[in-house]
């Protein structure tokens, strides 16, 4: 009897040793996700954010191109569902921008860290005005023509439109202001060139002034359908560029005190004074040597959707 109870003490010992001896079994942290969201925005406007929502409380390290954002590097989430952090960003450039982040848990036992997939996005820039003080805008329109399959999809001729059919006639429509020259419309008097150039086609068309309508502005016709004339199906890249003249004056934002009138009648101060108002004007001077002439480029900016398309004869 005391040889068999000897034997269950040895026992129970060895499963004691088996359990605690050899170290209990921990569980493996679970897996952690982390999302961005955000950073859209306009460059040199307001501080763009950028938010990143993780599955458990830590710290996010955004990054932008794979390098850690200076002042971003351990933004803390929220203590509470949902965990979010946020960092705030001044983007160095416009365009394209891959943002991304490394989450780092607080509960390092219970969550792995994780790093977020790439989140891309662009910052926006003016459309207007990018290159030079010379702003820039252009449309485009059908010119009038046949009455076939190649007429305006709108029924009308002369519809503002992004897309066109081979065979068919576009009109670039274009009109300019000198921010040099006290924001002046660019016309032949101070502009030295003006033409538009597009991918695939040898020379330069040139932008021609005039009369439309009783509306004065810059345009330039470009024929599409069997060679030799342009036939390239897709998006048509073009380029429109205005030069201006070199001048020997120029204006110059100034200000000046202007009685202040309301209703046609000058306003007194409570001391019995004219009242002024401090407005602004441009001035003329001379300019020795002369000022160069600017020169601005347009491109357009907007999405692949908005950009002019040529598309193939359609068919029955």
């Amino acid at each position: 009897m005391k040889k068999v109870i000897a034997g269950i003490a040895i026992g129970a010992m060895a499963l004691v040793g088996g359990a605690f001896g050899a170290g209990a079994a921990v569980a493996a942290p679970a897996a952690s996700t982390l999302v961005l969201s955000g950073g859209s925005g306009v460059f040199q406007l307001d501080p763009i954010t950028i938010n990143a929502t993780a599955s458990a409380a830590g710290t996010v390290a955004f990054k932008l191109g794979g390098k850690v954002l200076g002042g971003c590097e351990a933004v803390a989430t929220t203590t509470v569902a949902p965990f979010i952090a946020k960092c705030s960003w001044i983007p160095a450039a416009p365009g394209a921008a891959a943002l991304s982040g490394s989450f780092t848990p607080t509960d390092a036992a219970s969550f792995a860290p994780v790093d977020s997939p790439v989140l891309n996005v662009k910052v926006g820039i003016p459309v207007q005005g990018v290159i030079s003080p010379i702003h820039i805008y252009v449309d485009t329109i059908l010119a009038s023509g046949p009455t076939n399959v190649l007429y305006s999809k709108t029924g009308v001729t002369c519809a503002i439109s992004s897309q066109y059919i081979l065979g068919q006639t576009i009109v670039f429509r274009v009109y300019a202001n000198n921010a040099d020259q006290g924001g002046a419309v660019m016309d032949p008097k101070n502009t030295a060139k003006a033409y538009l150039e597009v991918s695939g086609v040898k020379d330069p068309i040139p932008l021609v002034y005039g009369n439309h309508s009783g509306v004065s502005f810059w345009i330039a016709i470009f024929k599409t359908g069997a060679a030799p004339l342009y036939n390239t199906l897709g998006i048509i890249s073009y380029k429109v560029t205005f030069v201006a003249k070199d001048q020997s004056t120029m204006k110059v934002l100034s200000t000046k005190l202007a009685p202040r009138i309301v209703d046609g009648k000058r306003v007194m101060g409570e001391d019995g004074r004219q009242a002024y108002d401090r407005v602004s004007y441009y001035r003329t001077v001379q300019v020795n040597p002369v000022l160069k002439g600017a020169t601005g480029t347009w491109s357009s900016n907007f999405g692949a959707t908005s950009q002019l398309t040529l598309y193939a004869v359609p068919t029955a």
